[in-house]
């Protein structure tokens, strides 16, 4: 199962795994055609809300084994 981690920079450049469970989705679409850097970033955001900078964000792919989750 693919997750995505979510870190947020803060104001002095250092990055935060954004909270638990909110800073990991878990990918459930099936189609690969609906996911994109933008459509995974559009969650990240809808994590942090509208007044952090999309470009204080970033994602890292997990590959997490069935069960283990």
């Amino acid at each position: 199962m693919v997750t995505y981690e979510f870190y947020l920079k803060d104001d002095i450049k250092e990055f935060h795994l954004l909270g638990i469970p909110l800073g990991i989705l878990y990918e459930r679409r099936k189609d690969p055609v609906r996911i994109s850097y933008q459509s995974i970033m559009n969650w990240g955001k809808l994590i942090v809300g509208d007044y952090v900078d999309i470009n204080n964000i970033y994602f890292i792919e997990l590959e997490v084994q069935e069960g283990l989750t």
